[in-house]
């Protein structure tokens, strides 16, 4: 039985994501400490860039890692294993793998893509300490809702971007 283009798309993406969702709870963040620093790096980053826009920081430390950052005067931001986006560059570069295109489109895209959706990561935590600083009532609401969808839409966007552009069909 022969698959139809989506239904192969959805097969391998399936499967994809699966390996990699196994290989993340299972290896990464079990057997090494990458979750950790990359929660770190993104953390002190955002403290950068508030520190930037002329706010006062605090970084959220523990067990010797940065895990959040705050404004001077709020309780900051907590940066979690499911906000390091380590699974968004997975399911970002599980769409591209598997949706047809040239491979040489794809050893491009796939880092260009993760290192975009890095840095709105970093945007989104910076506007969240912000937000809990000066509207800590609108925190939750803006992590759940708001930022969810930005960040599902963006990868959308680009997967969109990938379709349209760079596939098989239009190479």
């Amino acid at each position: 039985m022969k698959l139809s283009g989506f239904y192969r798309f959805l097969l391998i993406a399936g499967i994809l994501y699966a390996v990699l969702f196994i290989l993340y709870e299972y290896v990464v963040k079990t057997q090494t400490n990458w979750d950790l620093q990359f929660i770190s790096g993104i953390s002190v980053v955002a403290d950068h860039v508030l520190q930037a826009l002329g706010f006062t920081t605090f970084p959220m430390r523990e067990d010797g890692y940065v895990h959040g950052v705050g404004i001077d005067g709020s309780h900051g931001v907590w940066v979690g294993s499911g906000c390091n986006a380590l699974t968004l560059f997975g399911l970002f570069g599980v769409f591209i793998i598997a949706w047809p295109g040239a491979l040489k489109h794809k050893l491009w895209f796939i880092p260009v893509g993760m290192v975009l959706i890095h840095l709105l990561n970093i945007v989104r935590i910076v506007v969240l300490a912000i937000i809990a600083y000066r509207y800590p009532d609108y925190l939750d609401f803006n992590h759940t809702y708001t930022f969810t969808f930005v960040i599902y839409s963006f990868i959308f966007g680009l997967w969109l971007l990938w379709v349209n552009r760079f596939s098989q069909h239009h190479a």
